[in-house]
């Protein structure tokens, strides 16, 4: 190997070390994270009630804080809210099975080490490029989008 073959070797470590070390939330535009000026609690609420009201299903949802807390850790206030419409859904997982890994729809709540909270959900596009499925198709989700984030106003 030549020197300038090691000095290139040694530059994409670097690089490769870097990129690790890039934050999960600017990994791309697909991860959508907004502050929400509720407690984590009240901001998990506040999104069960307009996905309930839009008769959308409730699959569960997970006090990640709690969890932690059964078994010795602490972390601050997360919690995880899975809904959907299994009509709706279904049709997108027929078009294209592996939607099932992204499908339900997931609802975020977290505090961060200042005590803001955050709330963090995937942006449908996501569906598109990850699974290929079509504008319309996946169109359909657009409007939980929207229902999120007025969730959180």
């Amino acid at each position: 190997m030549t020197p300038c073959d090691r000095r290139m070797f040694g530059l994409c470590g670097l690089f490769v070390g870097l990129v690790a070390l890039i934050p999960a939330s600017h990994a791309g535009d697909n991860l959508i994270i907004k502050p929400s000026r509720y407690s984590v609690s009240e901001t998990i609420d506040r999104i069960e009630q307009a996905v309930t009201g839009k008769g959308m299903k409730l699959f569960a949802r997970i006090n990640h804080a709690q969890e932690a807390k059964q078994v010795g850790l602490d972390m601050p206030p997360t919690e995880l809210l899975i809904f959907g419409n299994p009509k709706g859904g279904t049709a997108l997982m027929l078009a294209s099975p592996t939607v099932a890994i992204d499908l339900p729809m997931k609802a975020l709540a977290w505090e961060d080490s200042s005590g803001r909270v955050w709330l963090s959900y995937n942006a449908p596009q996501l569906l598109r490029e990850r699974h290929g499925l079509s504008e319309e198709l996946a169109g359909r989700l657009d409007g939980v989008g929207i229902l999120l984030d007025r969730a959180v106003e």
